[in-house]
């Protein structure tokens, strides 16, 4: 949500890092007047400074040496939190406008290591094969144990058309996996829509950008049409979709719901860190922006709909799933979410680098938060042509080091499900795995995609109730 110096991300993706930043201690002190300086603890940094400076086996610039200490601060915080110089801070204003380039792939930090969140739809590592919870441990020939977060999202990505290698490792896999990459610009289209049969709409979001709202309210606007008649329900799939814009969840939420109904509030230690946002479109839409959800069908607000969600939902998509869940106007279905309910502040620095800082933490309507939990559907269906949750094969909010705790959680640690079957997973019936049927031009959707199609099932049941 643009503002005057900063925009609110609720996403999962990694970002560059690396660059100059002047430490003003003095700013600080006027700023936190009263508030004692450590004196010890700079003392120490300035010393440590001071030897790897004079002492080290090669020569380093103050540049580098002040960088990689702003880096080590921030990563130090939470698994979100990032320093962007003016590359990286570019390429986080054009990727939330939906064009960048690289792999497709969101990644995070664990335990030294990078480990893929999502691979995004479209893209050379959606199409290679890359998976949730894979673990890439070579970059070409480099080892990316140790290495910063950001610094690999700068080797992943590169001028269109070259090549990468990637290493992963893969839980259930024996041998590492090698993947041989081609960067290319990604544009995502956020917002994919189509008309299942008679009656039933479809929208897929696959990330919250700055036009997310927009592109839906097209998408509803055309089923609509196309349908010739309001729709008997609607499915909106926010399965693997892994975050963005705080605005974007707000807007698509506020399509379905009515305008005065809360979407989100945030809870944080500034002042503009507390926010309760309502389906209006003050909350939405930029100044002077034409509202696009003006016009939209009448019934949009009345539909029956499922909302599909898995381990791949992360932080803008579980606003909205838990929102339209707390507010009884969808059932949510598929498996329980990543579990991300922090909000992140874009804080520009005044010399193109900024800071990306977690600032708040969010909740649903209810007051629900979902950090290190996340949404646990109305309805479990898991889908067969992935690993059963119960493999443990897929990552979390609550699987990254240095993830936040749960406000909730007495103990102030994150909460740990046992399972089910105290014997352990050797002794369950193992499952067998249906892949999906390949997408037919200008498909969308997999025509043997379980879940969806028990979604479905679910609406013409309800639009049989209904009719009764």
């Amino acid at each position: 949500m643009t503002q005057k110096s900063k925009f609110v991300l609720v996403g999962v993706a990694g970002v560059l890092a690396g660059a100059a930043l002047t430490l003003n201690l003095s700013a600080i002190a006027d700023k936190e007047a009263g508030a004692p300086l450590p004196i010890e603890e700079l003392r120490a940094f300035t010393d440590v400074f001071a030897r790897v400076k004079n002492d080290y086996v090669e020569p380093v610039e103050d540049k580098k040496l002040i960088t990689e200490a702003i880096n080590g601060m921030l990563t130090g915080l939470d698994p979100h939190s990032a320093y962007l110089d003016v590359e990286g801070f570019k390429d986080l204003q054009v990727g939330t406008q939906g064009e960048f380039g690289g792999l497709g792939i969101e990644v995070g930090m664990e335990e030294g290591f990078i480990k893929v969140v999502s691979p995004i739809e479209d893209t050379p590592a959606f199409k290679a094969g890359v998976k949730p919870g894979d673990l890439i441990v070579k970059l070409d020939d480099t080892p990316v144990k140790g290495m910063a977060l950001n610094d690999a999202v700068k080797r992943m990505r590169g001028k269109p058309g070259s090549k990468i290698r990637l290493t992963v490792a893969r839980k259930g896999v024996d041998k590492p996996i090698v993947l041989t990459l081609t960067r290319a610009i990604i544009k995502i289209r956020s917002v994919k829509s189509k008309l299942m049969e008679s009656g039933y709409g479809y929208v897929r979001v696959t990330q919250f950008q700055e036009h997310t709202g927009e592109l839906l309210a097209e998408a509803l606007n055309a089923l609509y049409k196309n349908n010739k008649a309001p729709l008997k329900g609607l499915i909106l799939d926010l399965r693997n979709d892994p975050g963005g814009l705080l605005n974007g969840a707000v807007a698509v939420t506020a399509a379905f719901v009515k305008p005065d109904a809360l979407v989100v509030y945030t809870e944080g230690r500034t002042p503009d860190a507390k926010m309760q946002l309502t389906a209006r479109r003050e909350n939405y839409l930029r100044p002077m922006q034409a509202d696009y959800l003006k016009n939209l069908p009448q019934g949009v607000k009345q539909v029956p709909m499922v909302v599909l969600v898995n381990s791949g939902s992360a932080s803008a998509s579980e606003i909205v799933a838990g929102a339209l869940q707390d507010h009884k106007r969808a059932v949510v279905m598929g498996t329980r979410t990543f579990g991300k309910g922090s909000v992140q502040t874009i804080l520009p620095l005044g010399n193109g680098t900024a800071i990306k800082l977690t600032t708040a933490r969010y909740f649903t309507p209810n007051g629900r938060s979902i950090q290190a939990k996340g949404i646990e559907p109305d309805i479990v269906v898991e889908d067969p042509s992935m690993p059963s949750e119960d493999d443990g094969l897929g990552i979390r909010e609550a699987d990254l080091a240095k993830h936040l705790a749960n406000p909730s959680d007495k103990e102030g640690t994150s909460i740990v499900v046992p399972a089910d079957d105290e014997a352990g997973p050797a002794e369950q019936p193992s499952r067998e795995r249906k892949p999906l049927a390949p997408l037919e031009p200008g498909e969308i959707v997999s025509k043997n995609d379980f879940q969806v199609n028990q979604a479905l099932n679910l609406l013409k049941g309800l639009q049989i109730l209904q009719a009764h």
